[in-house]
């Protein structure tokens, strides 16, 4: 791994509160993810499965984890079985864990090899009345494509038929939202590692360059930052480009005059950030590019107000859908009659800015949470209104992630001075122009 060890504190903590939601006479299983084929005998990069890593810390491909607080035989109360190393692999693939070192990053002491782990394990799920599984119950999941933990719940329901099955999904999405100290200050470590790379595309940026060249710059100062790489696939989009939601070919020329709109994130010891900025490709915003961005931003700053305790998430995207109506009205886009006119399914806002204004951000950039439940001191959210104006070629959105305290919020960005102000975003790209 590039990045430092996490404090174990973490995953025991968050086992502790995962098995006491359990039923008595429970057992949990849960499975790494595939290390997925590209195509030939070449594989896409491993990423671990979020359910897990949140709950031991282990970030290695073939791993399972097993907690079975009640069993009888001490060993498999808490376990994990991992992939035993030999010469071949070594040379191959590098370094895997030892038994000890998977003991030092989860705090599980019983540690075994995964060679026929489900057989070792028959006779101890025998000894539990109900088997928890995970899912992906993520609400934005499109089930396009099988996964481990699904095809491994087939497998498991068939060997043993008679069991009780209860969802291991269902309490941690409870438990992903509210974040552990040290889970903030892996997010801050990113949206730092995001900071920078900001900061230096802003410095490079300038008429006739292409999209991807300024891809290009954020991954390396992602990179060179310890970070695994982008938290999803980066958008940068010039001009009308920005229009399109989730435009991620970043293959265009940047024009003089263009806005470009950079919506990207670091991955940080599995950890995301989530940033959505706007620069001027000439370093100079045109006086309704500069009247458009600060109706944005201006609506993203009373938005975060409202992300508090007790604030319930999609009657809050409907407020702030309301500030929007003002500023749209104000630039000319709209009328009141045709808010009045409206169909209340569809308002008249909703052609200018038709996404919601904050999701959940954690281990995934699109995290679990609970979105019909009050807001929670420890959630962990985005705030990023936009508005597209396809017929002027103008989109832009602004982005920055926000912390749910007891008595209010803090902005994660605003913390560490991320630019974000026109004149700020001016100056430094000024800046740059005179000492090139």
């Amino acid at each position: 791994m590039k990045y430092p060890v996490i404090d174990k504190d973490l995953f025991i903590h968050n086992r502790k509160r995962f098995t006491a939601e359990m039923k008595p006479g429970s057992i949990a299983i849960f499975h790494s993810n595939y290390q997925y084929s590209w195509n030939g005998d070449a594989f896409h990069k491993f990423k671990q499965n979020s359910d897990l890593f949140f709950l031991c810390g282990i970030d290695q491909e073939d791993t399972v984890l097993v907690m079975f607080p009640d069993c009888p035989v001490p060993a498999y109360r808490e376990c994990l079985f991992l992939l035993e190393t030999n010469e071949t692999i070594a040379v191959w693939e590098g370094h895997k864990y030892t038994k000890e070192e998977a003991t030092e990053a989860s705090g599980i002491k019983n540690v075994f090899w995964n060679e026929n782990y489900l057989e070792r394990l028959r006779s101890i799920i025998n000894m539990a009345d109900n088997i928890y599984l995970p899912l992906n119950e993520n609400d934005r999941y499109p089930f396009k494509s099988p996964y481990r933990n699904l095809d491994m719940a087939h497998t498991i329901r068939e060997m043993f038929p008679l069991h009780q099955y209860y969802r291991a999904g269902k309490i941690l999405q409870r438990l992903r939202s509210v974040k552990h100290p040290i889970e903030v200050d892996l997010t801050r470590h990113a949206i730092a590692i995001s900071k920078l790379g900001w900061e230096r595309i802003l410095r490079s940026t300038k008429p006739g360059i292409f999209e991807y060249d300024i891809e290009a710059e954020l991954i390396h100062e992602f990179i060179s930052n310890r970070g695994n790489g982008f938290s999803f696939e980066p958008i940068v989009a010039s001009g009308a480009n920005a229009c399109v939601l989730h435009y991620i070919e970043n293959k265009d020329r940047v024009k003089d005059g263009d806005l470009i709109l950079v919506d990207c994130g670091v991955d940080y010891a599995n950890y995301a950030s989530d940033m959505t900025r706007c620069l001027p490709a000439n370093g100079r915003f045109s006086a309704r590019q500069k009247d458009v961005y600060n109706a944005v931003l201006r609506v993203m700053k009373q938005a975060r107000e409202l992300l508090k305790p007790g604030t319930m998430l999609m009657e809050y995207h409907d407020v702030v859908g309301k500030m929007m109506e003002k500023e749209l009205v104000d630039l000319g886009l709209i009328t009141m009659q045709d808010i009045r006119d409206q169909d209340p399914n569809w308002p008249a806002f909703k052609k200018y800015f038709m996404h919601g204004t904050s999701h959940f951000l954690g281990i995934d950039v699109h995290d679990s949470g609970m979105r019909y439940e009050p807001m929670q001191a420890g959630n962990l959210f985005t705030c990023e209104p936009g508005i597209y104006i396809q017929e002027e070629g103008i989109g832009v959105r602004i982005e920055n992630n926000i912390l749910i305290q007891e008595n209010g919020y803090i902005d994660l960005m605003d913390e560490i001075n991320m630019p974000i102000e026109v004149e700020e975003i001016e100056d430094i790209m000024n800046a740059a122009k005179a000492t090139a």
